[in-house]
């Protein structure tokens, strides 16, 4: 195999033969491309190639699960990976077009130990992606994705003999058959299904109805043009609709999933918007009473409750903070043999003996509609207004160029690194610590805190804040620390406003 060609583009003779990949589109713990502008169906080949040569190059058998999401170019992009994989020697078993956590769940019932998702998750139409492992329930981190990077990008994938294709037939029911199990409630629960028109609507609106619940379907129809909004349940836009779906039905709850189901969204009876750290902090609260003396692990985009507050301190549960990214916290929830880890953006990673350590919306979905079961008399809204008061932000994520934004936050780390040794205050609060695991996640006297880190998965920086004092202190907090990372000029707009 030659290395990719870099000079390629769109609409050439080159285009059609010759393998283009960018590479930036190796990221920290999976792949993303804008489609066809930064990869081509020969460079998705090459990838393939190189990931088949990857893995055997590790001590397990040369086989992999595929799949891949609702997207109208997903097939074709799955299709060039699977003649790379079967190049490379792999035996491929294709479970069709799936959720994320689906293809997850399939290397275990299946025991293939691989896996290699076609999914571009939440990211818009228009960018396509892989999410990748060798070990049940982990995915690649940044090692394995440097090394992958380095065999595809230097033209080592090694063609071998021994590939091939087969469809594994059954894995949808089996998954849906694990999740659901024999629970069913024991009380009326009326939950809005917001899927955006993605994959999860293949699964959830049956998942749901299928525990005992009354669904009540908020664009669950399979589109992949995407046409009300993109499928992000972290997107206030996708938030807000939720919210409306609620009041309008009166329904207890609404759920709402991403573009690949690894990821869930909640808005409480009441059409209140709650940051999935929120929902962490109720679902760790009721396993803590089930499993007293639970770790839990939250990505540094979290909220502080999940170690001061008063109801998991009392029962004795430990918490971890870690860096944010699906395949970071996988690692870090196995490691530490944590119940459960959660991440701002929605990603939520139950472990046994509940569920199997990967990220799933279906799995979060089930294990909050159980959660309500075992609340009667207590809606959702009740079990929100429990926990201590904090005023936090939406994530917000200014632009910032794939090729720079690592130079960029390495700047801004600086700037506040010099802040803090100057005595500078945000908010008016002096500065206690800076945490550096992820970024800068700068603790303020009060508890209040900023984090700035970059985007692994999209040109940006990531930017949250939160407050134990006031609505007004956490815009103080956001207006400091916005005007530092103003000082560089290569950051752009917001994505969306606060």
């Amino acid at each position: 195999m030659t290395a990719p060609n870099p000079t390629v583009t769109p609409n050439t003779w080159e285009f059609l033969n010759d393998a283009m990949i960018a590479p930036t589109g190796f990221r920290e713990y999976d792949a993303r491309w804008r489609y066809p502008q930064e990869i081509n169906l020969p460079g998705i080949q090459a990838l393939g190639l190189g990931l088949g040569t990857q893995l055997r190059s590790k001590d397990q058998p040369p086989e992999i699960v595929v799949g891949n999401d609702y997207r109208d170019y997903s097939l074709s992009v799955k299709n060039a990976l699977i003649l790379g994989l079967m190049q490379a020697g792999i035996r491929v078993t294709d479970v069709g077009t799936c959720l994320s956590p689906m293809a997850y769940f399939a290397r275990e019932y299946l025991g293939i130990g691989a896996v290699a998702m076609v999914t571009a998750s939440h990211n818009p139409n228009g960018w396509t992606g892989v999410k990748m492992g060798f070990t049940p329930p982990l995915t690649h981190g940044p090692e394995e994705m440097a090394e992958l990077r380095d065999i595809v990008l230097q033209g080592r994938g090694q063609p071998a003999p021994g590939g091939s294709l087969t469809r594994a037939e059954g894995v949808r029911e089996a998954y849906i058959d694990d999740l659901c199990g024999d629970f069913r409630l024991s009380r009326p629960l009326k939950v809005v299904c917001a899927t955006g028109n993605g994959t999860a609507g293949a699964f959830a609106p049956e998942i749901l109805e299928r525990i005992g619940c009354e669904v009540v379907a908020l664009h669950t129809e399979l589109d992949y043009t995407f046409p009300n909004y993109n499928p992000n349940p972290e997107a206030l836009e996708m938030l807000h609709d939720m919210a409306h779906a609620v009041a309008a039905s009166k329904a207890d709850i609404a759920l709402g999933f991403d573009g690949d189901g690894d990821r869930c969204g909640v808005v409480d009876d009441e059409g209140e918007e709650i940051f999935a750290d929120k929902v962490g902090v109720i679902l760790a609260r009721d396993l803590a009473k089930l499993y007293p003396g639970a770790t839990f692990v939250a990505d540094v985009k979290s909220t502080g409750l999940f170690a001061s507050d008063p109801e998991l301190l009392a029962a004795g549960c430990k918490a971890d903070y870690y860096k944010t990214g699906h395949s970071y916290m996988k690692r870090r929830v196995h490691e530490l043999g944590a119940l459960a880890g959660f991440e701002k953006s929605g990603h939520y990673f139950i472990a046994p003996p509940i569920g199997r350590g990967y990220d799933c919306g279906m799995r979060v979905a089930v294990e909050l509609v159980k959660l309500m079961d075992r609340n009667p008399g207590r809606s959702f809204s009740d079990l929100k207004k429990a926990l201590p008061k904090t005023w936090s932000m939406p994530t917000l994520s200014p632009h910032c160029p794939d090729t720079e934004k690592y130079n960029v936050l390495e700047r801004i780390m600086a700037r506040l690194a010099d802040m803090q040794a100057e005595g500078a205050r945000l908010g008016d609060r002096a500065i206690s610590e800076i945490i550096t695991v992820n970024g800068a996640r700068v603790m303020l006297e009060n508890g209040a805190w900023a984090l700035v880190r970059a985007s692994s998965n999209t040109p940006n920086l990531v930017v949250v804040c939160e407050s134990p004092e006031s609505e007004a202190e956490l815009r103080a907090i956001f207006a400091d620390i916005d005007a530092v990372i103003r000082q560089d000029p290569l950051v752009g707009a917001y994505d969306q406003s606060f």
